[in-house]
């Protein structure tokens, strides 16, 4: 499955790509040494197929207790580069701690990244939250399928807003499984890719 959805990545001519598993407390337990041990895996397969992809990882940290205990151990966390890290916050209900964890993870010394804010749906009536992350010190990835109305009007019109008025530097393909995959693919798809983040072709894209 990585193999298949990687080639698919690389004939859009996406040539390096980071994997962000997720680490959720009470879900997805992952450590550095499961990710990485897996990671090389498919590194090696990739070299015997002789796909030139640049493939690294990292992780996608849900913000929760579990968390907070790794933030504060000795043990560095997995970056996306430097001291960047891809954090998530849940879909049912707002963190009523985020500007602690956010000022924790600053003083931590990481710089956070978060996932699809355009897909949490309590902020889609208080716009105004998206320039409050922000303020947090957040830089704000969003979905390239959210762009196309794949998660739903609400999350379209969300994801449009925070690219119109400059809140996001960053986009993802938050890419699980075959559905994604074709959706990326779809010529429609690309075309508004194109016009909605200034004609960039995916190889310019931060990714």
């Amino acid at each position: 499955t990585s193999l298949h959805l990687l080639r698919g990545l690389y004939a859009l001519g996406i040539q390096k790509s980071i994997a962000t598993p997720h680490i959720i407390g009470d879900l997805y337990r992952n450590t550095p040494e499961t990710i990485n041990t897996a990671l090389e895996k498919v590194k090696e397969a990739c070299g015997k197929e002789g796909m030139g992809m640049e493939l690294t990882a990292a992780a996608e940290y849900m913000l929760d207790d579990h968390f907070m205990r790794l933030l504060k151990q000795d043990k560095p966390l997995l970056t996306l580069h430097k001291n960047i890290i891809l954090t998530e916050i849940p879909y049912t209900l707002p963190p009523n701690n985020l500007e602690e964890m956010a000022f924790g993870i600053l003083t931590g010394g990481y710089k956070p990244i978060l996932a699809h804010p355009e897909r949490y749906f309590y902020y889609h009536e208080n716009y105004a939250m998206y320039d409050r992350l922000r303020d947090l010190g957040f830089l704000l990835q969003v979905n390239l399928l959210s762009l196309t109305g794949y998660y739903g009007k609400n999350v379209v019109k969300a994801a449009r807003y925070i690219l119109k008025k400059g809140l996001s530097q960053l986009v993802g393909t938050d890419l699980h499984h075959e559905r994604h995959l074709a959706a990326l693919q779809d010529m429609k798809n690309l075309a508004l890719f194109n016009e909605l983040l200034g004609g960039k072709a995916f190889n310019d894209l931060e990714m």
